[in-house]
């Protein structure tokens, strides 16, 4: 019952709602307890002895050496159901097959040395035959095999060589023990064989602190596919395996016990832990995996060891009586004086190496633990993504060079990327974690030794220019737009990096705190700029900044209120004037603040993501008033709408679906729908060109809007589907000079590649006759006519015939009126 209740308190449940021990594992325990009883009675009685008259003599030895191969056999069975557990990972099934094989060595091993003893009752020594031994090594070897074959886990180079200097210490105390307890016991009998000891010890204590090497290696580094518990429990069995031996010197010298070999006690032991083991292993399959990983903990084991081997070393001096064998030396044979020489020297010798294993396995611990306080320190002062200093390593090396008196000027440049969270929102984390380490190698490959690239968080970053006065800093933030500027392949998608940069100027004896909050009021004034650009902060610009923020939380209710309008501005045909189309352009009537123009408040949509409700309002209302022109005036009206489509709500997943349902519940047909979109809009991939793709499935044509002025062009009319390009105002205004001219060469690039050109910006007569002679047909600008509200053309178009020259609308030429609207 004793037996059982210890089994039930270290057995995990074998199945839910209860525990249960193994029959098989009771067998083994059974077993080990009916040889130790036998062995303990015969030990201290006179019970057996090895004459052939006593009747005993063969059942007891029976009795005694039975257990043995039986429970090699239970063993064999658990070992064999362990590994056949279809929970357990690949790894760990081998392991247990390949204990399952030396279990049964370690059986027939055990029932040739029962043969052996049977048949020879009267024969006396440890009864190692050459059989045994074959056995027992073929055992060793598959064991130490299937040891080697375990996988251990992630380990660095120093984590190896502790390990291996912690199996080594134990490897070697090992050896003392069997030298000392073993060996110099046998060498120490009176007409020994010598040799033949030495040579036989030297075997067993070999194989015995290879085993214990192999063990010990696997138990001190982890617990990747074995049970910590069941890992135990099996060192615990080859542990006794190896020691059984070293007590049966001193039984030998007991008078009439050298019948009586400790193997019968320690087999059916070492049985038993082994059996413990693969059950333990079978029952908790689920956790095997869940240790998978772990760092291997703390251990005592080579510390024992090491404290045992100084142990017996004490004891060895202290029981050393120099006189007595003084005076027995002249009688003492060749074997004993060896023995008294050499035990003190090899224990002495023993714990010296062990002592000095101890103190490298130490001193790599150290070097080890240097090494993580090292990384410990860069990660609590660095990004872990971009390797960057933080935050609070940014604000030390400000604080320092703020505190300098010998300090000359210095700068801090703060960087927000724009339009940042929409990369993480459509293209993944992955990709935005790409992009993010791109830019901080770019601006650490742009910034002088001396100077600091700091990641603050998310996707702001600040540089410290040190010793830069402000000429200095704007020239260096200049050299951070450049370095931005090329395009970014990050997750597979070409990523264009738009950075707002503010910089505040600063010298020794300002406040930090000050300068950081200074550079980011710059940084969101440029932000309120459009993006893509620096500014310095000046006094009074925190008012703007604060102004910009107002007038955000006033556009969320502007467009709930739809204080928005449209006006239009046609696209004619240079040949006669002719009406084409009409550009539909949104303006805000603010109740207090009059029309405020596109500039202020579209980049302000665009970053605070009320863009999207903001163009789909664009959208439905301006299909709404198409299609109103179209059913009143029929051929008179515009031919075609074009709308401007943001990089944000091109992205949008739904956009392309809220286009089709305004198309299709204002009756307009899809091919007379024109969106713009700019190069930069359709530069990040992914979701633009899926809607763009599906935008065009449904008949709504494409124009890639201010063309010529993007990075990427060529790259994108084979990428991009696009129909119509539109010229940029900056190539339709260009001075003459004789040279062919990029409006030109645009039109011939549309020709070869079928698709429809318009002229932005269009505002002298001979900028709209230079473009007829180069070969234009559609433009656009305040030559023609400014953009107009819906009642103002509408009557117009009342008032025309359908050939009726678009001028006729305002009847005036504002020819040097301004720039063209966008």
């Amino acid at each position: 019952m004793g037996t059982s209740h210890l089994l039930r308190a270290v057995t995990r449940p074998a199945a839910p709602g209860g525990r249960r021990v193994s029959r098989l594992l009771l067998a083994a325990a059974g077993l080990t307890v009916v040889p130790a009883v036998l062995f303990a009675v015969l030990l201290f009685t006179s019970w057996f002895t090895p004459d052939d008259s006593n009747h005993l003599t063969e059942p007891l030895l029976l009795v005694l050496w039975l257990p043995s191969p039986l429970g090699a056999a239970v063993l064999t069975a658990v070992f064999w159901r362990t590994s056949r557990t279809a929970e357990l990972p690949g790894p760990t099934r081998r392991f247990w097959r390949h204990q399952t094989l030396a279990a049964a060595l370690v059986g027939s091993a055990s029932a040739a040395q029962a043969v052996d003893v049977l048949t020879h009752p009267a024969a006396t020594g440890q009864r190692t035959g050459p059989v045994m031994l074959a056995i027992d090594t073929a055992a060793i070897a598959v064991i130490m095999w299937s040891l080697y074959r375990l996988p251990l886990g992630q380990q660095t180079r120093m984590e190896r060589l502790r390990v291996g200097l912690d199996a080594g210490t134990v490897m070697l105390a090992t050896s003392v023990f069997f030298l000392h307890f073993h060996t110099m016991p046998l060498l120490a009998v009176p007409g020994g064989n010598t040799t033949m000891t030495l040579v036989s010890s030297a075997m067993v204590t070999t194989l015995a602190s290879i085993a214990v090497f192999a063990v010990a290696k696997v138990v001190l580094s982890s617990y990747a596919f074995i049970d910590k518990g069941a890992l135990r429990l099996f060192a615990c069995a080859i542990l006794v395996g190896c020691a059984s031996s070293l007590p049966q010197p001193y039984i030998d010298a007991m008078p009439g016990k050298n019948h009586l070999l400790v193997t019968t006690v320690s087999i059916p032991l070492v049985m038993f832990f082994a059996a413990w083991a693969g059950e333990r292993q079978r029952t908790s399959a689920r956790g095997a995996a869940a240790d998978a990983g772990r760092r291997r903990p703390f251990s005592i084991l080579p510390y024992v060891a090491v404290a045992a081997v100084d142990a017996l070393l004490v004891w060895v001096l202290c029981t050393l009586d120099i006189g007595s064998l003084a005076g027995r030396w002249g009688t003492m044979s060749a074997s004993e004086k060896l023995v008294v020489v050499w035990d003190p020297i090899l224990v002495g010798s023993a714990a010296v190496l062990l002592t000095g294993l101890v103190v490298l396995r130490q001193l790599t611990a150290f070097q080890d633990n240097r090494r993580l306080l090292d990384r410990l320190d860069h990660g609590a002062t660095h990004d872990a993504l971009t390797q960057l200093p933080n935050r609070r390593l940014f604000h030390e090396r400000l604080q320092r060079a703020l505190g300098d008196p010998g300090g000359g000027p210095l700068s801090v440049a703060l960087i927000d990327l724009d339009d940042f969270k929409n990369v993480n929102d459509n293209l993944g984390h992955e990709a935005g974690d790409a992009l993010l380490v791109a830019v901080a190698q770019r601006l650490t490959d742009c910034v002088r030794a001396t100077d600091t690239v700091a990641r603050l968080g998310g996707d702001e970053f600040v540089v410290i220019f040190a010793a830069a006065a402000p000429a200095e800093a704007a020239a260096a933030a200049d050299r951070l737009i450049a370095a931005l500027a090329p395009p970014v392949v990050a997750e597979g998608h070409e990523l264009l990096i738009r950075a707002s940069i503010g910089i505040a100027d600063g010298r020794p004896g300002d406040d930090p705190s000050d300068m950081l909050r200074h550079a980011d009021i710059a940084m969101y004034a440029a932000k309120g700029l459009g993006g893509s650009r620096y500014l310095t902060y000046e006094p009074g610009m925190a008012g703007t900044v604060a102004n910009h923020v107002q007038l955000g939380a006033e556009l969320r209710q502007a467009i709930i209120d739809e204080q928005f309008t449209l006006l239009y501005q046609p696209i004619v045909d240079l040949a006669g004037g002719r009406l084409m189309g009409v550009e539909a352009l949104v303006r805000w009537t603010h109740p207090g603040r009059g029309v405020i123009p596109p500039v202020e408040f579209i980049p302000l949509a665009e970053r605070n993501g009320l863009i999207v409700p903001l163009g789909r309002w664009v959208v439905r209302e301006a299909c709404r008033q198409f299609a109103a022109w179209s059913a009143e005036h029929g051929a008179a009206a515009p031919a075609v709408l074009n709308l401007n489509v943001s990089a944000r709500e091109l992205r949008e997943p739904g956009y392309a679906d809220d286009v089709a349902a305004a198309l299709a519940d204002t009756g307009l047909s899809p091919h007379r729908l024109v969106l713009e979109v700019t190069e930069t809009a359709v530069l990040q991939l992914g979701g633009s060109v899926t809607n763009l793709t599906r935008l065009r499935e449904l008949g709504v044509r494409v124009a890639l809007d201010d063309f010529g002025t993007g990075q990427s062009t060529l790259s994108l009319l084979q990428n991009c589907p696009v129909d119509e390009l539109k010229l940029d105002q900056s190539f339709t205004q260009a001075q003459v000079t004789g040279e062919p001219t990029i409006a030109a060469a645009v039109l011939q690039l549309a020709r070869v590649l079928g698709l429809h050109v318009v002229a932005e910006g269009v505002e002298t007569p001979q900028q709209a006759q230079r473009l007829r002679d180069i070969g234009y047909h559609a433009a656009q600008g305040y030559h023609f006519a400014r953009p107009l509200s819906a009642g103002q053309l509408g009557e117009s178009l009342a008032r025309r015939d359908d050939a009726g020259p678009v001028r006729g609308l305002t009847g005036q030429h504002p020819v040097g009126a301004g720039t063209s609207e966008p």
